[in-house]
């Protein structure tokens, strides 16, 4: 790994690639855990606007991050091929939802270069490089600089916050569900989905 914790086989970088906006996107692929199709989201109250709720992922709940909102890119409807790539920041792990997650691929380092002022619209500081891939490019996104430490205590507060307020009944201390039964409903709706 370098400094930026970009997978290297010898000057390789291996990515996850995927789509957002016609464009395409890579992330380092030991920052995934998983990808995986979209979900019914459980929307959390006072999240920052980027933020569409949580999920349930075989019990763990799982804030998740709208990456169109999070880049500044117009929303668009969930489809067939939108999935939820799993990636862990700082050891807690959060969902980003992609339009599309396109293969895993390596490319030559030196097929890289440092990122111009602004790519499509997204800030630099997400980018830790532009990759040439034949005829098209390729940006190279560093999920731990997507979200700043700040925003990231804040979404893993809203993971544990949800959690609590389903089993005890909401921030009022009213009567809930037990956790099993919040598991076991949260799980039964994403087998329908």
């Amino acid at each position: 790994m370098d400094a930026r914790g970009e997978h290297q086989t010898g000057k390789m970088l291996e990515l996850v690639e995927f789509r957002l906006e016609g464009e395409e996107f890579g992330v380092p692929i030991q920052d995934v855990r998983e990808i995986i199709r979209m979900q019914e989201v459980t929307r959390v109250p006072h999240a920052p606007d980027f933020v569409e709720g949580v999920i349930n992922l075989r019990g763990q709940v799982i804030p998740v991050v709208a990456l169109r909102k999070r880049l500044g890119m117009p929303p668009k409807e969930n489809d067939r091929n939108t999935r939820i790539v799993i990636v862990e920041l700082d050891g807690e792990l959060v969902g980003f939802v992609v339009d599309s997650v396109t293969e895993v691929l390596r490319l030559p380092k030196d097929q890289t270069e440092p990122p111009p002022e602004m790519v499509v619209g997204v800030e630099q500081e997400y980018i830790t490089a532009v990759g040439k891939l034949d005829d098209r490019l390729l940006i190279l996104l560093d999920p731990h600089r997507i979200l700043s430490k700040e925003e990231q205590k804040e979404v893993r507060g809203i993971s544990a916050q949800s959690l609590e307020e389903e089993i005890v009944g909401g921030p009022k201390g009213e009567v809930g569900t037990s956790e099993k039964e919040v598991l076991g409903r949260t799980e039964q709706k994403a087998l329908r989905a």
